[in-house]
Formats: structure tokens, C-alpha cells, sequence
């Protein structure tokens, strides 16, 4: 046979894709699923006589090879070792079509497919081209198959979610774009792989191990953050945000993800846990792993493992900062959907993932994969990081003050008050889903504290069997006191800013002996990790309680005496400190979050693809101040390619402003469009809009 002269290689893009599912993808590059067959056409122009000649060789990585899993070779006649089969297709004179198959377990990533042919004692070779291999939660066979369609669809193919915020009481939506079709994303979700440590070191066997999601998604949870590898985004919760980006102004992945790779994969800064979690789902559902994203209110950040987060307060309720436990307003982290080889059937499923840098894992700054299985039975002795999973949701909650350095008093005492509301974006729809009971038995019932001590036993010895020298969980016995009155906080309406705040304290003798109260109350400015910033307000009172009597105390905080401490985070954390002569102390708490003015968007018209379309978004300055230099920013996946800016160059004092500003669609389907007023005189309105767009006519 004469040497084969093949004129064009047809990847079949369109039927492929959409056998796929990876029509989305804004790239030109053949993108298949594993464990499923896509087809390739050859033009030639040379006879072909013998179909046992032909050898396909896929290969991926710096140092293919087969016992790796990272090269392979097999022919038409019979399936490779590897588990890579290829079989010809009926065909026109002049054109092979072939179908070929890699196995549900193959590595993931880009490959190079090379076809040989053997004529006589002369082997032919040719490349055919590349190819890149996705993760496949459609094939049952692969680790990441999850059965319903509709979660599919939103776990894998949803390009923009809803993250929650706030307070348990006070749960706000804020949109997120995750991108992960958009230019670029797919190629920069590769290098992210092959920027981490564990390629650098031995770059042969970590692509060979990037056939195991669990592999795949810890990487990913350590590159997220940049504190060990030059990942993509670097944290900050102090200071000014100058040398880079607030945290809160971000609104989707896509630009921190070109900014990463256009930097040269120099860190973006800054980033808190919403921003990890939102980058490391666009990552994850590029790279076909089902995931999503989840909020932990009332989250515990519990540094020594001992299941108790210790808090201490002085007399006049400021915050000491004795230990590093913390507990926060909320904490945002991922679950992603796959099987535990590695653990048993009984831990598949969701599985946590945090990238949020708190605390080192085998030495460097990531955080699962963790069974949320493993964490509701409490068997935290099973990787990856079940001990601080467990303890963000599970951990009791101690609170002290401090007298004197000899002298310290128990106050409060919860079992209840850690990893409440667990919330996720409901399938198919903007809702908030709470997912608590996924991860432990109801509060207080008697299997919910099993666990809790079966966790304790489990951190108190190691698998040796040995007690260990550090870390060892310590049971408190002492109980607190139980104080002969209660109080309460009460906000008098939903504060805004620019606004006074007007509060209430409600304080009810629950005995029949007259007394008199010392209260302490002191209001301060908070991240929403609780840690005070500023002191705002400082107020003392004396309060006379007669036999079972309630009485109401009214105070308020001014918007000018706020105003220069407030934190971008927006919230306000008020204590009320209850002293009782030769009676047990009582502490009130009461987190405020500040609430945004409204912003309304509008489509001035339909939304068709290729068809431009004007918005109008319309704003109001909350202040009673003039505000310069503003700007709106916009962007959507499908809807803008790039973020639009818009500069507002001043706005009056209780002001309304209205921008236009034009989009031309690009992909059909459901959109989400978010919108975000940035200024240096308040933070972020934001703001978003759900559209369906019609495909092009």
C-alpha cells in the first residue's frame, strides 16, 4: 500500500458537541466526555487495503506513557490495554470515518491523537490533531455520574448562580457569573492543573492521577488561593483594598480568571470566601465535575480541633482576642458530586471542598475533598479535612468574660448555634435550599450528640492508638451559671444606609426579687467574619427591674456617627452587657447588616441572539453627601464578553440616576445580567436580572 496521503481531518464538531454536551464551550478545539464515543473523518486519497494495519495512539502530559494511563495505543481490531477501542464506520469513496471510545476512567485533559500505519516494513505516522477530555457526569461509569438530567444541568452546564450572604435571620441573594464556556476559561482551568506543586514536582504522575476527581478537585481547592503555589486569587480580610480589587465588587469568575492568566498567573487580588468558592465552581464545572455552591451560617473557624469555639468578652462587652477560634457570619465553601473509592460506597456523593486559606492540610493551605456523609456520622477520621468540616458546622459555642486576669465568668454556653441555614441555589430555579440535614441529625435530638461525642473520641486518639502531644480536645465540665433575667435586641425597622439606626433592649426580671441591672452597651463595625474593627457607639445604663417586671430601653446610632467607621462589609455588631449584683452576668448580641438602596434594571426590549438590546438601570445615591466618581459595571455570560464599565461622574445628595448602555446576546437560553454600582463613599448596590434569550431568527 502506498503511503497514506490523508487531505483534512474532520473532527465532526457540531455532532460531537452535542453528543457531549460541550456546545457551550466558546472554543473551536474538540471537546469530549469521557467513557463516550466521538467520531473523526479522514479525507484520503489512497486505497486502503488492509484496516489491521491502522494504530491510534492518544497521548497526554509532558512524559506519555502506558503505564501511566497517559498514552494509548490500540487499533481497529481490538480494544488497547489502556481501554481505548477505535472501530471504522460505513463510509464514502475517498473518506474514513472512525468512532473512537476512551474508557470512564481516563486521565482528563488536552491530548494529542496520532494515527500509524503499517505498509509493508514502513510504519507511517500522522498527528490528527488535538483533543480535550472532560470529566462525564452523563456516563454511569464514570466517578462523577450523577442520574437526574435537571441537576446535571445545573451543576455542570448552569454558567451563573446565586451565592448567600448575610445573617441567619437575614439571608440576601448576590448573583455570581461563573463563565465556565466563556473564551479562554477551559484553557486557563488546565493551566491552573499545571501550575500547582504537585506538577512541578513530578509532572509525570500528577497528570497520570488526574483521572480521579478527588485528585483533580483537591489540586484545584490548594491553586484556588495563592498561598502556597501562586494560585489565582489572593485573600485579604484587613485593611485597604488599594493595591488591588474589594472582594466585594467582584460579580462573577471569568475576569479574575484572565486576570490570572493574562498577569502572567501573578495572584488576583483581593478575595474572600465567596470569591473562592465562586472561582473554584467555574473550575470544577469546566472540567465536567458536578458542583455547586454552599453557604454555612453561623460557621465555625475552629483552630485547635477540640469541637469548642471559646470566646471572651471584658466587662464592657469588647472583644479580647485571648484564641483564634472565630466564629463567622457565614462561610461560603463548594461541594462537588463523586464517588469515594478510596473511603467505600457509603461516603459517594457531595463531597466539601473549601480553597478559602484557613487552616494547612498536609502542609499547604487547601481543604478536602470531605464526605458530607463522613461529617453527619461524625467519622472524622477519614480524608480529606473532616475534622474542620465538622467543627464549622458542629463545634459548640463557649462565651466568657474576663474580670480580671485571675478572674473569668461563663456566660453562655451553646450547643445550637453553629452551621445553621446551610443554603445552596435551588435546581433550576433562584431559591435558596437548605441543605442542613445533609449534614447533621437535628440539634439537640440524642443521635446529634453521639456524634458529637463519637467526633470527640475520634480526635482524641490518633490511628496509632496514641494520645497525641498537641491538639487534644478538651471537655469542659464547668456549666454556666443560668442568669435570673433575658433580654433581647430589637431592631425598630430594617435599617439603611445613610440612615439612623434605631434599636430597642428589652429586658424581663424572670424572678421575684427586685433588682437593679448594669448595662453596658457598645455598638462596633465588623467584618463578617465578626472580628471588630472600629468602636461606634458606647453607652452605660442603670436599670431598675421590679418582681418579674419588663422594661423597655430605646437608644439609637446616628448615620454621622457611623458613617466614617462602617466597613465595607456593612454590618454592625451591638452587645449588651447585663450585670447583676452577686448574680450570674447576661450577654445580648444582636448583628446588623446595613441594607442597600434598590437598583432596577430594565430590557428595553426582546433578547434574541446576534440582536442588540438596550438596558436601563436606574439608581439612587443613599446619602444625605454629594458622591463622585462612581462607575456601573456590567456582565453576563452570553450577554457580554468582556465587563463593561460606565463612568457616573456625580450624583447629589438622595439623587436618582439613569444609565443605558447596550448588549448584543451571543448564546440562547436562560442569561442572568448583573449590575454594580461602585463607589469609594459607600459599597457596592448591586443588582441582576434574569433573561431568556430566543435564539437567532
Amino acid at each position: 500500500m502506498a503511503a497514506l496521503k490523508i487531505t483534512k481531518v474532520n473532527w465532526q464538531s457540531k455532532l460531537n458537541k452535542a453528543a457531549h454536551h460541550t456546545s457551550d464551550y466558546s472554543s473551536t478545539e474538540a471537546i469530549f466526555r469521557r467513557g463516550q464515543p466521538f467520531n473523526i473523518s479522514l479525507n484520503i486519497k489512497t486505497t486502503v487495503q488492509s484496516w489491521d494495519n491502522f494504530t491510534f495512539i492518544a497521548s497526554t502530559g509532558p512524559s506519555p506513557a502506558e503505564s501511566q494511563q497517559t498514552k494509548a495505543v490500540f487499533t481497529l481490531s481490538e480494544e488497547g490495554a489502556s481501554g481505548w477501542s477505535a472501530a471504522q464506520e460505513p463510509s464514502e469513496p475517498g473518506c474514513l470515518n472512525f468512532t473512537i471510545l476512551s474508557p470512564a476512567s481516563a486521565v482528563i485533559g488536552r491530548y494529542k491523537l496520532k494515527l500509524q500505519v503499517l505498509s509493508g516494513n514502513k510504519v507511517f505516522s500522522k498527528v490528527l490533531g488535538q483533543f480535550v477530555l472532560l470529566f462525564n457526569p452523563w456516563c454511569p461509569d464514570d466517578d462523577v455520574y450523577m442520574a437526574n438530567e435537571r441537576e446535571r444541568q445545573e451543576y455542570v452546564l448552569n454558567d451563573s448562580g446565586i451565592i448567600f450572604q448575610g445573617l441567619e435571620k437575614d439571608i440576601q441573594q448576590e448573583a455570581w457569573n461563573y463563565g465556565q464556556f466563556e473564551e479562554d476559561i477551559l484553557d486557563i482551568s488546565l493551566a491552573i492543573l499545571d501550575r500547582s506543586l504537585n506538577h512541578r514536582e513530578d509532572p509525570a504522575v500528577d497528570v497520570s492521577n488526574r483521572n480521579n476527581p478527588v485528585y483533580v478537585s483537591r489540586v484545584i481547592s490548594a491553586m484556588v488561593n495563592s498561598n502556597d503555589e501562586k494560585g489565582v486569587v489572593e485573600g485579604k480580610w484587613n485593611g485597604k483594598y488599594r493595591s488591588g480589587t474589594n472582594p466585594l465588587q467582584w460579580s462573577g469568575s471569568v475576569t479574575i480568571l484572565r486576570k490570572w492568566h493574562r498577569g502572567r498567573y501573578r495572584p488576583v487580588r483581593y478575595g474572600q470566601c465567596w470569591v473562592f468558592a465562586g472561582v473554584t465552581c467555574t473550575v470544577l464545572r469546566c472540567l465536567g465535575i458536578p458542583t455547586r455552591v454552599i453557604t454555612n451560617f453561623n460557621s465555625a473557624h475552629d483552630t485547635n480541633i477540640n469541637l469548642s469555639i471559646d470566646k471572651y468578652i471584658d466587662i464592657s462587652g469588647k472583644t479580647l482576642h485571648l484564641t483564634e477560634d472565630s466564629v463567622w457570619n457565614f462561610h461560603v465553601w463548594n461541594e462537588s458530586w463523586f464517588t469515594r473509592r478510596d473511603l467505600g460506597s457509603f461516603y459517594d456523593g457531595w463531597q466539601v471542598l473549601d480553597a478559602t486559606p484557613q487552616e494547612k492540610s498536609k502542609g499547604i493551605y487547601q481543604c478536602g475533598p470531605a464526605s458530607i456523609r463522613a461529617i453527619k456520622e461524625g467519622d472524622v477520621n477519614l480524608d480529606y479535612d473532616s475534622p474542620f468540616v465538622f467543627a464549622a458546622v458542629n463545634a459548640d459555642c463557649v462565651t466568657w468574660i474576663r474580670h480580671s486576669k485571675k478572674r473569668k465568668e461563663r456566660i453562655y454556653s451553646n450547643t445550637r448555634k453553629i452551621g445553621k441555614c446551610i443554603s445552596t441555589k435551588a435546581v433550576g430555579t433562584n431559591s435558596r435550599v437548605d441543605v442542613t440535614a445533609n449534614y447533621k441529625y437535628p440539634e439537640g435530638s440524642s443521635k446529634e450528640r453521639r456524634v458529637y461525642k463519637k467526633a470527640l473520641k475520634l480526635l482524641g486518639v490518633r490511628r496509632t492508638g496514641k494520645k497525641p502531644k498537641t491538639r487534644k480536645p478538651k471537655r469542659r465540665f464547668s456549666r454556666a451559671q443560668t442568669p435570673s433575667i433575658s433580654g433581647k435586641l430589637i431592631l425598630d425597622a430594617s435599617p439603611v444606609i445613610g440612615q439612623d439606626i434605631l434599636l430597642t433592649l428589652s429586658l424581663r426580671n424572670l424572678i421575684s426579687d427586685f433588682k437593679t441591672i448594669k448595662v453596658k452597651l457598645k455598638a462596633s463595625a465588623i467584618l463578617y467574619t465578626r472580628r471588630p474593627k472600629a468602636e461606634i457607639l458606647e453607652l452605660y445604663r442603670s436599670i431598675k427591674l421590679g418582681s418579674e417586671e419588663v422594661k423597655e430601653f430605646s437608644f439609637g446610632i446616628p448615620y454621622s456617627q457611623y458613617k466614617n467607621s462602617l466597613l465595607d462589609d456593612r454590618k454592625i455588631l451591638v452587645t449588651a452587657v447585663c450585670q447583676i449584683k452577686k448574680g450570674a452576668s447576661l450577654l445580648v448580641e444582636k448583628d446588623i447588616v446595613l441594607q442597600d438602596p434598590f437598583l432596577t434594571i430594565k430590557v428595553l426590549g426582546p433578547t434574541v441572539v446576534h440582536q442588540a438590546v438596550n438596558v436601563e438601570v436606574t439608581f439612587t445615591n443613599p446619602l444625605s453627601d454629594e458622591v463622585t466618581d462612581c462607575v456601573l459595571r456590567a456582565e453576563g455570560s452570553g450577554l457580554l464578553k468582556e465587563q463593561l464599565r460606565i463612568s457616573v461622574a456625580r450624583m447629589a445628595p438622595m439623587e436618582s440616576s439613569t444609565v443605558q448602555f447596550e448588549i448584543i446576546p451571543y448564546r440562547s437560553g436562560t442569561r442572568q445580567l448583573q449590575v454594580d454600582l461602585v463607589c469609594i463613599h459607600f459599597s457596592d448596590i448591586k443588582g441582576f436580572v434574569t433573561l431568556d434569550v430566543a435564539p437567532a431568527q
